[in-house]
């Protein structure tokens, strides 16, 4: 049974309100919602936190590596400015190159020839594909010039 972090610590709380001690709150806790709910020094760590007077269920936030909020930023820039390099970008935003690179290569992003260009191809774009070749098979037709195309290898 799929219970949520704060349910058993609701349920810790109710236990220690209760009276009981927290090796028979644990007790009771798995045996209603399985044996691998929560370990007595869980439950313990919990009722010595309620007894110093917090009764915060929550969890604490956590320092480390902030979550990027700036793709929708990074995508204004590139669309602004198709000749920016990630390095602008990052001193922009105050975040790392390799996040911008990351970021834009999820995008489906691609450095040619220093402009950012989409991956794939838009509909103009494959249209005008189809209109050049249909032009050179129209021309082979009238002047065969692919026969005298010739090709080779590293040989």
């Amino acid at each position: 049974m799929d219970t949520s972090k704060e349910k058993i610590r609701h349920i810790l709380q109710f236990f220690f309100d209760k009276g009981e001690n927290a090796s028979q709150a644990a007790e009771n806790v798995n045996s209603v919602y399985g044996s691998d709910t929560i370990i007595a020094n869980h439950a313990q760590f919990w009722f010595r936190r309620f007894r110093s007077g917090n009764f915060n269920i929550k969890d604490a936030p956590r320092s480390g590596r902030p979550i990027v909020e700036n793709i929708d930023k990074i995508m204004e820039i590139i669309e602004s400015d198709r000749h920016v390099s990630t390095v602008s970008i990052a001193q922009e935003l105050n975040i790392a190159q390799k996040t911008v690179w990351n970021h834009l290569n999820k995008a489906g992003y691609k450095k040619k020839l220093d402009v950012w260009v989409p991956n794939e191809l838009t509909q103009k774009n494959l249209m005008d594909r189809i209109s050049i070749c249909e032009s050179l098979l129209n021309r082979n037709k009238i002047n065969p010039f692919l026969k005298r195309m010739v090709t080779g290898d590293e040989k």
